[in-house]
């Protein structure tokens, strides 16, 4: 839980940032918050790479845990029915 929220408020600081620039630079505020969501999207994918990646596991613990059947399993049983249907 905690990374997602490490990861949520790093996402929202880099928009800040861009934000500030942009307005600073004396763009209008919508225009300044158009393009610092796509510059904060492109940042976040590019440096925030390991905490994108904490998210994930935390999130594929969580449904293992919950006992919910992953893709890779849903996909193991699809094919152990093909081999029995084939064979």
């Amino acid at each position: 839980m905690r990374s997602w929220v490490l990861y949520t408020l790093a996402r929202l600081g880099v928009f800040a940032a861009v934000l500030a620039i942009l307005l600073l630079v004396g763009l209008p505020w919508w225009l300044a918050a158009i393009f610092a969501t796509v510059i904060a999207l492109a940042i976040s994918f590019l440096a925030l790479g390991r905490l994108r990646d904490g998210v994930v596991a935390d999130l594929a613990a969580r449904a293992e845990h919950r006992g919910r059947p992953t893709l890779a399993d849903v996909d193991a049983d699809d094919e152990d029915a093909e081999i029995e249907r084939a064979g």
